[in-house]
């Protein structure tokens, strides 16, 4: 069954026929299910000439062929990541289903100003975090509610699998009008060192200070230790094939403290062989039994 258009016009293309033939549509979809556990839908040709014609140029490549042979070489690693990177960044936004930031302040909260009291260690994590915008949120949000939570002994880590999208994690630097969507509170400590009508806003140190940023692959062996009370992976895995979906899910559960949350996307569902271990709390949101 042939799965993809094999003329799709390309704006401003040197050849403008220039398209993703059916073989090399399968190859970078199978390089990418091996390498993220990520499926590409089987009409998204389009998407793929989008996101990866500027590697073509870049390289020198004419044909989609050439590049499926240039990313299968061992020497090309790193072009075999740009392309991975290329494919997975996805849409992200301060303050995204801020019903979650709701549910974190409500429930979780107290209990972490009560671990803190008893010198306990609080990790949280920020999985799938693209370019901060979800993490700088949640620690901002910790600050507004605990302005002494810089000094206990508390991190935030936020991984992800693009290196391009976490060079900007680790700047932290934003348009101000991304901001637009945080409440106004919260916001005014995330704008607190930028100068007036500045047109981009780099996050205070404060809440800089309490974040992290590492990479990370959930197919690859995680470099993380736990436990954390709270997981953010929200949008990660539903792209996933339902045998990776478990494996990340479950290895989510094993990195929960007890009664810590896990917070999942709104289209996103865990698997039932995790119901005796996460119990539903609110939207998308689950306690470890």
């Amino acid at each position: 069954m042939t799965l993809l258009s094999r003329t799709v016009p390309i704006p401003g293309a040197t050849d403008p026929m220039l398209a993703c033939d059916t073989q090399s549509y399968l190859s970078i979809a199978a390089i990418l299910h091996r390498e993220t556990g990520i499926n590409l839908p089987q009409d998204n040709s389009s998407l793929v000439v989008a996101r990866l014609i500027k590697h073509l140029r870049r390289l020198n490549l004419a044909t989609f062929p050439d590049f499926v042979n240039w990313i299968n070489d061992p020497a090309h690693a790193d072009d075999r990541a740009r392309m991975i990177s290329a494919l997975t960044t996805n849409t992200t936004h301060f303050y995204r289903e801020g019903y979650h930031f709701d549910v974190f302040v409500r429930d979780l909260l107290p209990r972490l100003k009560m671990a803190a009291d008893r010198g306990e260690r609080i990790r949280l994590w920020s999985a799938g975090c693209s370019s901060g915008e979800e993490v700088y949120s949640l620690a901002a949000t910790l600050l507004h509610h605990w302005p002494e939570a810089g000094s206990v002994d508390l991190r935030i880590l936020a991984t992800d699998i693009s290196a391009d999208v976490l060079r900007t994690a680790q700047v932290a630097e934003y348009p101000r009008e991304r901001l637009d969507p945080v409440p106004e509170a919260i916001r005014a400590l995330m704008l607190r060192d930028a100068a007036p009508g500045a047109p981009m806003v780099r996050m205070p140190a404060a809440i800089r200070d309490l974040v992290t940023v590492r990479y990370m692959n959930f197919v690859e062996p995680w470099p993380t230790r736990g436990p954390f009370q709270a997981i953010l992976c929200r949008n990660v895995a539903i792209y996933m094939d339902e045998a990776i979906q478990t494996r990340v899910f479950t290895g989510l559960a094993d990195m929960l403290a007890p009664q810590g949350l896990l917070f999942i996307g709104h289209s996103e569902r865990l698997p039932p062989s995790l119901s005796h271990r996460l119990t539903l709390i609110d939207r998308t949101t689950f306690r470890h039994i």
